[in-house]
């Protein structure tokens, strides 16, 4: 070892191992971009940003942002390499890595695990400017254990990808577990088998009511003895109070549609009122437990079960739901897609989508007897804690697998993913003689 670093391994500034080709760059904005669409890549901080008709380089480059690249987040590379026709925009640096020292390879990687804590400045907007960029202080290995790094690198890094791809799919699946466990209860399906071994839990054969619904629903398709009803059959609906607070330090929480985030409610950032604002707001309805938040601008539709005392008053854009049947039920109902598609087909407005309580109280929804209720909420529950177990298992695996480049590239740059050959030449050597033919204007 020579100064912490690996036997044979050098230390150089970033501005000895590559040509800085910024003035080459050319920006232009979106406007003008539009005019000139064409088949070349143009390229900005973190990548391609659009396209245009003429190329400023056509080579094999590496590109870091100057403004804008997540310097300090490692789940993100900080550097990218390019290849034929190119245009970029001054919101990234172009180097041209030259041969006789490294590669675009191994510096994206060494440039990817670099901290940039010191050489950037900005809040809001991280900048890294040329000079800053220059003095990066780069760990250099002998030319051909670059190499055998760089092919370590890229098998191990592409395992890491591939396993992200495979734990990227695993939300949507959950997604869509859990809505075929919505569908399937509010269809009957789920407790076919609970109907046939307990029949003396239901009500004589009847054929279900929609009870003048205004919304056209497939009640054929419902098992005997369940019922569809109209929301403001089977609840009663309380709209907030349509005035804007005035927000307090302390107090009492008011829902907005952003605590309303589908199953509980998340009041971890809420905006607080005074006692006088949440007499004021509470005093035609205070929320007790059992009741349902429902979210009508914006990201509409979405439901939240109060699951326990709480006190806290409706914001805008809220209301609440309170069932006069099993509450669990009718909030596992009100997300079931048949519900959701009635929704969607209720909303009017294209930025703010927004469903009125006239349009709530039309909502459609199906009304199985009591017990067959406590049977679905039971079986839904215990299949929505086992996909939560799953998401949590795969939170722990993400944050695993995130950790893994940076593990792997750290091991990389301390000299211990691949063995070092005798036979190289030294970067120090390597670098004397590059200089000494530089001083004497000789190419290396």
């Amino acid at each position: 070892m020579n100064n912490g670093l690996p036997q044979g391994w050098a230390e150089i500034e970033l501005r000895e191992c590559v040509d800085v080709l910024d003035n080459e760059r050319v920006p232009v904005n979106s406007d003008e971009r539009a005019k000139r669409q064409g088949d070349v890549p143009y390229y900005g901080a973190t990548g391609q940003v659009g396209w245009i008709d003429e190329a400023l380089f056509n080579e094999e480059l590496l590109l870091i942002g100057e403004d804008g690249a997540p310097f300090f987040d490692k789940s993100k590379p900080i550097s990218y390499i390019i290849r034929g026709k190119s245009w970029v925009n001054n919101h990234a640096h172009v180097l041209r890595v030259r041969p006789n020292v490294s590669s675009n390879q191994y510096l994206k990687h060494f440039l990817d695990s670099f901290d940039f804590h010191e050489f950037v400045n900005g809040t809001t907007r991280l900048k890294l400017t040329q000079g800053a960029m220059n003095r990066v202080p780069v760990r250099l290995p002998p030319l051909g254990e670059q190499r055998r790094m760089v092919a370590k690198l890229e098998k191990l890094l592409g395992k890491v990808d591939a396993c992200q791809e495979r734990l990227a799919k695993i939300p949507v699946l959950l997604k869509r577990f859990r809505q075929s466990v919505l569908a399937a209860a509010c269809s009957g399906r789920l407790t076919a088998d609970w109907r046939d071994e307990n029949p003396r839990c239901l009500p004589p054969p009847a054929k279900p009511q929609s009870n003048e619904s205004d919304v056209n629903f497939l009640t054929e398709d419902l098992p005997d003895g369940w019922q569809v009803q109209r929301v403001d059959h089977a609840a009663t609906i309380i709209d907030c109070l349509h005035k804007t607070p005035k927000y307090a330090d302390s107090g009492y929480p008011m829902v907005r549609v952003t605590d309303v985030k589908g199953g509980y409610l998340d009041l971890s950032s809420a905006r607080l009122v005074s006692e006088e604002v949440f007499r004021e707001f509470t005093r035609r309805y205070t929320p007790r437990r059992g009741d349902i938040v429902f979210s009508r601008v914006g990201s509409f539709g979405n439901v939240s079960y109060v699951g326990s005392d709480m006190k806290f008053c409706l914001g805008q854009n809220t209301a609440i739901i309170s069932p006069n049947t099993n509450s669990r039920f009718l909030h596992l109902s009100l997300q079931s897609p048949t519900v959701r598609d009635q929704m969607d087909a209720a909303a009017v407005g294209t930025s703010q989508p927004t469903i009125s309580l006239k349009s709530i109280s039309a909502l459609a929804v199906p009304i199985p007897p009591l017990a067959e209720q406590q049977e679905i909420v039971r079986r839904v529950e215990a299949l929505f804690a086992l996909s939560d177990q799953i998401e949590a298992r795969y939170a722990k695996a993400k944050a695993h697998v995130e950790k893994l480049t940076q593990s792997i590239l750290a091991k990389a740059f301390r000299g211990e993913l691949v063995p070092q050959d005798p036979n190289d030449e030294p970067a120090e050597a390597l670098l004397r003689r590059i200089r000494q033919q530089s001083k004497n204007g000789k190419k290396a």
